[in-house]
């Protein structure tokens, strides 16, 4: 068993290898290793309003080759708070309109506090630009956020509390234009939740998985099935793995992974009987498993010396191929050799009854010193997989913490993973810190078809932010076409030239044609009509095609087409 200690623990020379000695020797208790693993804690009160950030700089726009950045945590101008941090960003895309997406993150309103809130921003142009929407519960302590979306559009935002460690649920029901109360969900630190989106029995539950850190002892386990209005009493989850994630199969399984004790061991547990309302949940596989490597935590070096170098992402083939219902895993651990981190992947091809060895994702030379950190997995509906993770290999000699993210996929149910690719530019990852020496635990990815959404922080203006990628076309129509092939091949129209086919964009005056037909602008004008009824609207035709705004009714009321 291998552990690596903070750098700040008040043990040196001969009286540290005492301790260590005696710990050995009294096998590494339990009380002993929770004392080592970190927690979420309040260190003092949110940011007094006079002392809150005043100046703004523009929004991040950070471009390295065809990959574009865009800042998400941006204020109600559209512009950055210069002087505050957000980091640990997850996001959901919605089900039923995928240029919908919402982002959480940990808001710091001032890098002089260690206070954090439920940060989120929206997008409904599928992230080319961004919406604020403030905090989640204003001057709550609040961490860890996930996000999920549910199949009738429902978003869920899961966020954790401390003092004592309980976790609620906000949820979006009209199209991210406002969020619920909260809803008391049990809970504990580094949670994780699952939506239920098959046509089974289950659909609509939602699922919650926690660590040691929570509100009912050994029980780190529970559930709603009705939609997110209320949980059930929390249940024991066999062998107790954190850190990690939950996952849902095309049966309405449940799979969860992570650690079991913050070293080389990890585990896996599967849920069958979940989706049954009926039912207590109960565990009816578990699985030990080798990922060839460490996860590490409390380092006091490397790229993110007061969290973790990543946690333990699990998901499921659901194409209905040939790979239907294989499972994998991923998470950044420490193997043995010169590396400091890598990417490692496992998969099981017999529902969890075995597991493959462990394969690199990441293609640098091994040996080389470089950090791969933040590893993240996701599965798209067709079975591609998806990773990405930070790199530092760009920073080399191994001294370099300037990380930048990276991607890789696996046509082959991960048998082989493609060329690694560079998404953004390097960053120094220890800038900008809120009090806190970390740039979070984690960061986020949803796949489609044809491509992903990814939700990361970075520090590219000195300061932790939140920036939203897209890998590949967009998909805004979820046909498994790009949106440029459909737009290119006459499928769609996109009358305003924007990228996006008019199908998929906003009617804001509710007449029954989107805004592009109206008037080939972003804003529509509500008093526009189709004058020659040959289904363009007015504002479109070449004589009047001058960008009317809404309130130029008056110059289009004297216009004759």
């Amino acid at each position: 068993m291998r552990f690596r200690f903070r750098s700040v623990l008040p043990w040196t020379g001969a009286s540290r290898v005492l301790a260590l000695a005696a710990l050995a020797l009294a096998g590494a208790s339990a009380v002993a290793a929770q004392e080592r693993r970190p927690h979420e804690r309040p260190a003092g009160p949110p940011v007094p309003a006079a002392e809150l950030p005043g100046a703004r700089s523009p929004a991040g726009r950070v471009v390295l080759g065809s990959f574009e950045s865009v800042q998400v945590n941006v204020d109600a101008a559209g512009q950055n708070v210069v002087g505050d941090a957000a980091n640990e960003p997850s996001l959901a895309v919605s089900r039923l309109d995928r240029g919908r997406i919402a982002v959480g993150w940990r808001q710091f309103d001032s890098i002089a506090s260690d206070f954090r809130q439920a940060g989120v921003n929206v997008s409904l142009d599928g992230g080319r630009s961004w919406e604020a929407k403030g905090v989640l519960g204003p001057g709550i302590f609040g961490s860890d956020p996930v996000l999920a979306a549910a199949a009738d559009g429902t978003f869920h935002y899961m966020s954790l509390h401390a003092n004592p460690y309980n976790t609620t649920l906000y949820r979006s029901f009209d199209d991210l234009a406002s969020w619920s109360a909260p809803v008391y969900a049990y809970g504990g630190d580094k949670e994780w939740i699952a939506v239920d989106t098959t046509q089974g029995e289950g659909r609509g539950h939602l699922y919650q998985a926690w660590d040691y850190a929570g509100c009912c002892g050994d029980d780190w386990f529970d559930r709603s099935i009705d939609g997110g209005d209320s949980f059930q009493p929390p249940v024991p989850i066999p062998g107790q793995p954190y850190w990690g994630t939950t996952a849902i199969g095309s049966d309405g399984e449940l799979w969860l992974a992570g650690t079991t004790n913050g070293s080389t061991a990890f585990a896996a547990a599967r849920s069958t009987n979940v989706s049954d309302p009926l039912a207590t949940p109960a565990f009816d596989r578990t699985a030990a498993l080798n990922l060839g490597g460490a996860l590490v935590f409390f380092l006091g070096s490397g790229p993110n010396p007061g969290g973790l170098l990543g946690q333990v992402w699990i998901d499921l083939d659901r194409s209905g191929g040939a790979r239907q219902g294989w499972i994998y895993v991923l998470a950044t651990v420490d193997p043995p050799g010169a590396d400091p981190h890598d990417v490692h992947f496992i998969r099981s091809t017999d529902g969890g009854l075995t597991w493959s060895a462990p394969g690199r994702v990441n293609d640098d030379a091994a040996g080389n010193g470089a950090w791969q950190w933040f590893g993240a997995l996701a599965v798209a509906p067709d079975g591609r997989l998806d990773a990405i993770w930070y790199d530092t290999r760009g920073a080399l000699p191994p001294s370099g913490n300037r990380s930048a993210l990276y991607y890789s996929s696996s046509d082959d149910g991960g048998a082989t993973w493609a060329a690694n690719v560079q998404l953004s530019p390097d960053f120094d990852p220890l800038v900008g810190w809120p009090q806190q020496n970390k740039l979070g635990d984690y960061i986020g990815l949803v796949s489609d078809r044809v491509g992903a959404d990814v939700v990361y922080a970075a520090t590219f203006n000195g300061e932790q932010d939140i920036y939203y990628l897209r890998i590949g076309d967009r998909d805004c129509n979820d046909n498994g076409v790009g949106d440029a092939t459909d737009i290119a091949a006459g499928f769609d129209t996109d009358l305003d030239l924007d990228g996006i086919p008019d199908r998929c964009e906003s009617d804001q005056d509710g007449d029954g044609a989107v805004d592009a037909i109206d008037n080939c602008v972003s804003v529509p004008n509500r008093d526009q009509g189709d004058a020659d009824g040959d289904g363009i609207g007015d504002a479109c035709e070449p004589l009047f095609a001058d960008g009317f705004e809404s309130g130029d009714t008056s110059r289009w009321s004297q216009a004759t087409p």
